[in-house]
């Protein structure tokens, strides 16, 4: 499993306008082939917003983070967004009652 943290300049002045611009994207996500969950979040200050998502592989995430999505990203935000990835051995899901481990998957 990976897990990729991405953000992105948001600077926030109206919260509750960035939350309907937000949900509007959730459809793309749903069913989408290798994403196992999508958090969305935002810095404190407003400032950086971005996603952090849980992959099966690190294939499924590069297919989706290809260089129309980064050129989308960057005409959407101003700026390429960063991402992140890190390898995620073992998740605890409390939500499901269980752990589930990359050696098990």
């Amino acid at each position: 499993m990976i897990v990729v943290r991405v953000q992105f300049p948001a600077n926030v002045t109206d919260q509750e306008q960035f939350l309907k611009k937000m949900a509007a994207t959730t459809p793309k996500y749903e069913g989408l082939a290798g994403l196992t969950r999508k958090y969305y979040v935002q810095t404190e200050d407003g400032k950086h917003a971005g996603g952090i998502y849980l992959w099966e592989t690190r294939a499924h995430a590069e297919n989706w983070y290809n260089e129309d999505w980064i050129a989308y990203m960057t005409k959407a935000w101003g700026q390429p967004p960063l991402l992140e990835y890190l390898d995620c051995p073992i998740v605890v899901d409390n939500e499901l009652h269980k752990v589930v481990s990359a050696d098990a998957a």
